[in-house]
Formats: structure tokens, C-alpha cells, sequence
């Protein structure tokens, strides 16, 4: 039986599931930036399946240069939730959601080893793109996108939307 669930805005309500999610889905030296980042400002949709928060995306927003970018920072799904759609269907809300709002791009970051995210970005159209295409893309600006995106070593830059790969 396929389990129902609903996408919609994060609430004060849902901070405490939310905090669930998280601990759930993050290796402990993480679990405190993504908790940071969810209860800043921004967007935070979140999925709910009978009445409890399941999973949530963080969605940002950023200029460089003459563009308008939109980021999806954090993505988890409560363990479980997962491998029942509800991480595609948040990558496809928080897309249309930044694209709604003027994107050009949605980009996201993706630690290198977890195939499982990647795949449910590749599922949503999202290619890889590295160093010298982000340059092409942004010049000197590529510094200041790596920190708005909070990039760190080890993850993979994905992008929907802007230019197609990197060559």
C-alpha cells in the first residue's frame, strides 16, 4: 500500500519533527548546521504523511552578477519514509518553487558518496557541474556562489536549468 503524503510550507508547529528528521538523517557534525539553516530565514518545505512531517527540503535564494539563483541546501527524509518518492517529490516542489520565483538555476550540493540523493537529482533533471563550468557560468563570482550554497570538500555541485553540462 502506497503511503499518501503532502508537501507543503514549514509551520512553528513543525520544528520538533523537523529536529526528528534531522537527527535521523545526518551524521552528528552535521545534524547542527542543517538545524541552523532550517530555523533561519528562508524557505523550508516540508512533506507530511498523516499529520506528521516526514521529510523537508531548505530552499535559498541568491543574486551573482545580473541572476537570480535558487538552491536547495538541505534534503532529508525521515528513515522511515525513504525510497517511497517523498525526496523526488521535495526536489520537484522546491524547483518549481525557486523557479517560480525567478531563477534562472536551482543548484544543489551533494555529498559525493551518497548515491541516493544524487539519483533523485539526476531523476529531477539536475546535472553535475564542475569547477570551470561554474566559472564559465559565474567568473570571479564562483568564490562567493561555493559560500551561499555552503559548499564544502567532498560534495558534488548539481544544477537545473542555466546551461546543460559542464564540459
Amino acid at each position: 500500500m502506497k503511503t499518501e503524503f503532502t508537501i507543503g510550507y514549514a509551520v512553528q508547529s513543525d520544528k520538533e519533527r523537523l529536529k526528528e528528521v534531522i537527527d535521523a538523517s545526518f551524521p552528528r557534525f552535521l545534524r547542527f548546521f542543517a538545524s541552523h539553516s532550517v530555523n533561519s530565514e528562508g524557505t523550508v518545505l516540508v512533506s507530511e504523511a498523516k499529520g506528521a512531517v516526514v521529510g523537508f527540503a531548505k530552499l535559498t535564494e541568491f543574486s551573482a552578477g545580473d541572476g537570480r539563483f535558487g538552491c536547495i541546501l538541505w534534503l532529508a527524509v525521515h528513515p522511515g519514509f525513504r525510497r517511497k518518492g517523498v525526496a523526488a517529490e521535495l526536489v520537484k516542489a522546491g524547483t518549481d518553487c525557486l523557479l517560480s520565483y525567478g531563477a534562472e538555476a536551482v543548484f544543489a550540493s551533494v555529498q559525493r558518496r551518497n548515491v541516493a540523493s544524487l539519483a533523485t537529482f539526476d531523476k529531477e533533471g539536475f546535472v553535475r557541474v564542475g569547477f570551470l563550468g561554474l566559472w564559465r557560468f559565474f567568473g570571479w563570482q564562483v568564490f562567493s556562489f561555493y559560500r551561499k550554497i555552503w559548499f564544502v570538500p567532498g560534495e558534488v555541485v548539481l544544477m537545473r536549468g542555466g546551461f546543460d553540462k559542464d564540459s
